[in-house]
């Protein structure tokens, strides 16, 4: 019997909405959450901007303890993971532990503590002989990306599979593809899946300042993050988390789960051509694209909107356009196509999570989120970005693609079960959606 996945929990942590009603309201609203840089004193940096999550972590549940034990990442994982799991309905205690795994992907795992307790060792980087005394006695924690996935499994209870995927910017599209693989290869029957990212600190600011693909529109942060407009001149940096509690269909069916879409169909592919730079021709995503939707068993026609990485870079966005163009062909032109990353900016490795939550979210409430702030139509980008405006749409399939540094490039494929009125999961009622 073939082995599907279903999604039956989602929950997140972002900028400008952390809970998914609160993501939503702001996506569905096109509301930008960029802004100066308040977490350090961005002075003498080119772009001093960014998307930050307002986050206590006692008001969500974490006490003391934890969040000393823990990088602000890690902190944000947990606090999705617990909603995820709420949203399931799913009992830790009452599903078998070996059987459930974790997955979840981050880019710069643990840099904004060890970056913090590096100043404190170090005399601000005045010593080469560092003293150990001022560091937390945690920070080993922060060395090691394998302590995200580690975290989340001791909170939930999973003894089965648990790994920590880094691929740049497609970690969070490939942490919760390799669950699905797992899933259907019978390795587990459930899944904490997801990524988190907290990279806003000096040295990744510094990092993107080098090479330029950062905004430098910091007299206007609100409207710097601007995918696919002729005037974009690169993006915005985010944080935040994102986790789907994804289960093998019959497994959610049997315990009377609601379930809000499947995940069909999952490709990444490597383009073998530089760490930072992409084709022009979109050769490799179209490839990640073909190969997921030929998982799910889908015609390119079936595509009702496609989620874009929509980084805000010229060579990004010209690079997917030509991609989508390249398997969709005429169709594309009558798909609608939009990124989030104009309202929530780009949290790295964790933005592909965050970007499947709100393809779930578009399928629930059948509407497309807007990219935020597009106003000048680009000739080498000319297809339908849904301007500044959510629209209401029928979505049966949405495809989520994502471009990680590496040359890395991924596809995910997420469907509503045939059967399944549009605008509803099992058991739940179609929640209208103001359009603004």
């Amino acid at each position: 019997m073939t082995r599907r996945v279903a999604v039956t929990g989602i929950g997140v942590v972002a900028p400008g909405g952390i809970g998914a009603p609160a993501f939503w309201d702001l996506l569905s609203h096109g509301r930008t959450a960029t802004r100066g840089i308040t977490l350090f004193d961005p002075a003498g940096f080119r772009s001093r901007i960014a998307a930050e999550v307002d986050f206590d972590p006692a008001a969500h549940g974490l006490d003391a303890d934890t969040v000393a034990r823990c990088d602000r990442y890690i902190q944000f994982a947990l606090v999705a993971a617990r909603e995820a799991l709420r949203d399931s309905g799913l009992d830790p205690a009452a599903t078998d532990p070996w059987r459930t795994g974790v997955s979840l992907g981050t880019a710069v795992g643990g840099t904004t503590r060890l970056e913090s307790d590096y100043t404190l060792v170090s005399g601000k980087g005045a010593w080469w002989d560092v003293d150990h005394h001022p560091a937390r006695p945690d920070l080993h924690r922060a060395f090691t990306p394998a302590t995200l996935a580690a975290t989340v499994a001791e909170d939930v209870g999973a003894r089965g599979p648990v790994q920590t995927v880094s691929t740049g910017c497609t970690s969070g599209l490939d942490a919760i593809g390799y669950a699905c693989h797992s899933i259907e290869e019978g390795l587990m029957d459930v899944c904490v899946a997801g990524a988190s990212d907290s990279p806003i600190s000096p040295i990744t600011v510094a990092c993107f300042d080098a090479i330029k693909a950062t905004s430098a529109n910091n007299d206007d942060p609100a409207h710097a993050s601007r995918p696919f407009d002729a005037r974009r001149d690169g993006f915005v940096l985010g944080e935040g988390s994102a986790v789907l509690v994804l289960e093998e269909l019959e497994h959610a069916r049997a315990r009377g789960a609601t379930i809000h879409c499947v995940i069909g169909g999952y490709a990444t592919f490597g383009n073998a051509h530089h760490m930072t730079g992409l084709t022009k021709e979109g050769i490799e995503m179209a490839r990640a694209i073909t190969v997921a939707l030929a998982h799910a068993r889908l015609d390119p026609t079936a595509v009702d909107y496609v989620n874009a990485h929509g980084s805000g870079t010229k060579q990004n966005d010209r690079h997917e356009t030509a991609a989508v163009k390249r398997v969709l062909r005429e169709h594309a032109y009558k798909t609608p196509m939009s990124s989030i990353k104009s309202m929530v900016g780009h949290s790295l490795g964790a933005i592909g999570a965050i970007e499947l939550v709100a393809c779930v979210l578009a399928l629930q409430h059948q509407v497309v989120p807007p990219t935020a702030n597009y106003e000048n139509p680009d000739e080498e980008c000319d297809l339908d970005y849904v301007p500044v405006t959510a629209r209401e749409r029928q979505l049966r399939t949405v495809l989520s693609v994502g471009s990680g540094f590496g040359g890395f490039q991924s596809a995910v494929v997420m469907s509503k079960l045939p059967g399944t009125p549009p605008g509803t999961s099992p058991g739940t009622a179609r929640t209208k959606v103001r359009t603004a």
